[in-house]
């Protein structure tokens, strides 16, 4: 059985994650997998879809369909707060990448660029054919 203490923490992290009760479709479907004919006859695995983040979320490692069902919101909101996590990083990353182009290079850097750049014309200049023979 799961402890009030755990339902408790998962609670507050359906509230971190903007998971209400309300959001969710339930449904409990026939198990699989190592368990034997117990989980594969009752119906304990906890189907659950989050209808505005449309994401769902398939949940059955216990053989207690209550503990399924709140392990199974724990999922759910850890997989939204996780979606949400790395859409911010990655507007955070863009908002950094823009920020080094911007920024103004340094004597040292400039000078070495202008260096590269010299050394390549050079080298392209050596490439070009030879138009007059002196014999």
């Amino acid at each position: 059985m799961i402890s009030p203490g755990t339902i408790e923490k998962i609670k507050e992290l359906m509230t971190l994650a903007s998971l209400f009760e309300e959001d969710l479709e339930e449904s409990f479907i026939l198990g699989s997998g190592p368990g034997g004919q117990k989980v594969n006859k009752t119906s304990s695995t906890v189907r659950l879809y989050h209808e505005p983040s449309q994401l769902t979320i398939k949940y059955g490692a216990g053989r207690s369909r209550e503990m399924n069902r709140w392990l199974a919101r724990r999922e759910l909101a850890e997989k939204i707060l996780e979606k949400e996590k790395s859409a911010l990083s990655s507007r955070r990353q863009e908002v950094e990448r823009i920020r080094r182009q911007k920024r103004r290079r340094s004597r040292r850097q400039k000078a070495k660029t202008v260096a590269e750049k010299r050394q390549h014309g050079e080298k392209k200049a050596d490439r070009q054919r030879v138009t007059s023979f002196e014999e």
